[in-house]
């Protein structure tokens, strides 16, 4: 493994700097590109609102540990990275396993066959970064060690390599690691190299793609008619204020009984009694279920700065977002109760604080009004639900007995 040289090399193109912008001699071509951060910034900036989907991520694994092998494999994951010196213990798993071994020879990593997959690089200070460039234009991947990535942010390596067509990995040390390169500037690189010895990292990093893949995917939302409206007493409401802004038609899952959660509107509109706060869901009170990624739910009393939360629309597009902070006071509170038409013994409830910007979402019909506000809520009144199992433990849905009323 070296770090980045300018020196030519039989594999590799050769290259100069000049001054600002970077020459690049790609055989008989000359390409010039700006590697200024403000102007890397604004690339990215521009890409990320021509597209916003996010494209498959890779995982590949670097590790010594069978356990971590196994684990990984048994997660999908069997691209495994090993150093020249270690090809015997890559030909032990391939007798037990079905993995996809790599090997590491200076700068260059190969398969079984002595195909070259990807180049790697150790890089140390930005100048390396700018010098990379050009470097790899005959693999297919590009593996990337950040010697110390808090003075070379992820957001640097994701602008530096934005409009090639390589992969890039990024090597990472933690689950938390391989979520920074993942996500910098919206778009992350192509994928992260898990580099590590700890069965539970790869299960956190599973963990965290289960979400990621829930992200953009559609809940099925229910219609349900209001039938009650009644104020009842004084009671302790959680105002949960998100670290993203919420669009019109954008609420979270909240609900007396976990059968049932009502799809509970942000403060995104505006109001003649109060300044628009997108962020912010007046969600109702401390008792009521919430729903968190993972298909779980927590007690809204049980939210604080840093938990992620699950934000969907009124078509039942869901995604992620983390809590920034959590306002608990006192206010008068209305109880609404509901049904659906498939089964009317089944009564669904919530408790909302009685204010003109607490709303609840109703069905989607074209420009009609994507909030219902609950001072003007009345029985008749259709809003959606997304109807789940009852019985919970410690927020995970379980099959067993329960009557909630």
């Amino acid at each position: 493994m070296a770090a980045l040289s300018s020196s030519p090399s039989p594999y590799l193109p050769q290259f100069t700097i000049k001054g600002k912008t970077t020459t690049r001699r790609l055989l008989n071509s000359a390409v010039k590109t700006n590697y200024r951060d403000q102007n890397s910034q604004c690339t990215i900036a521009a890409m990320s609102t021509e597209n916003k989907k996010k494209k498959k991520k890779e995982v590949w694994i670097w590790t010594e540990n069978k356990q971590v092998m196994t684990a990984a494999v048994e997660r999908g994951w069997n691209t495994f990275i090993f150093s020249s010196l270690h090809r015997q213990l890559a030909t032990d798993w391939s007798a037990i396993a079905l993995i996809y071994p790599l090997f590491i020879e200076d700068i260059r990593v190969f398969d079984e066959e002595a195909k070259l997959i990807a180049t790697f690089f150790e890089i140390s200070s930005p100048q390396q970064l700018e010098q990379l460039q050009p470097l790899y234009e005959y693999a297919d991947n590009v593996i990337v060690d950040l010697l110390d990535w808090q003075v070379i942010p992820a957001e640097n390596i994701v602008a530096a390599f934005y409009g090639h067509h390589k992969t890039v990995f990024a090597i990472s040390k933690s689950p938390s690691e391989a979520q920074i390169f993942l996500e910098a500037l919206e778009q992350g690189l192509g994928g992260v190299v898990l580099k590590t010895e700890n069965v539970e990292d790869v299960l956190e990093l599973k963990g965290y793609f289960n979400k990621r893949n829930q992200e953009g995917s559609q809940l099925g939302l229910t219609k349900a008619t209001i039938t009650g409206v009644e104020m009842t007493g004084m009671g302790d409401r959680v105002c949960v204020d998100l670290c993203s802004l919420m669009k019109p038609g954008e609420g979270v899952l909240v609900g007396s009984f976990a059968r049932g959660l009502f799809l509970v509107h942000s403060e995104c509109l505006e109001s003649n009694y109060i300044a628009s706060r997108p962020f912010r869901v007046n969600a109702g009170p401390v008792h009521a279920y919430v729903a968190i990624p993972g298909g779980k739910t927590c007690y809204l009393s049980e939210l604080k700065a840093g938990k992620e939360i699950l934000v969907v629309d009124q078509n039942g597009i869901q995604r992620t977002a983390v809590v920034g902070r959590v306002k608990i006071e006192t206010r008068p509170l209305i109880i609404v109760t509901a049904k659906v038409d498939s089964d009317e013994e089944t009564c669904y409830s919530i408790l909302l604080q009685n204010a003109e910007t607490v709303g609840l979402v109703p069905p989607n019909k074209g420009n009609e009004a994507t909030a219902i506000q609950v001072t003007s809520l009345k029985v008749g009144d259709q809003v959606l639900l997304k109807l789940q199992g009852g019985a919970r433990h410690t927020g995970i849905e379980v099959q067993e007995f329960i009557i909630e009323k």
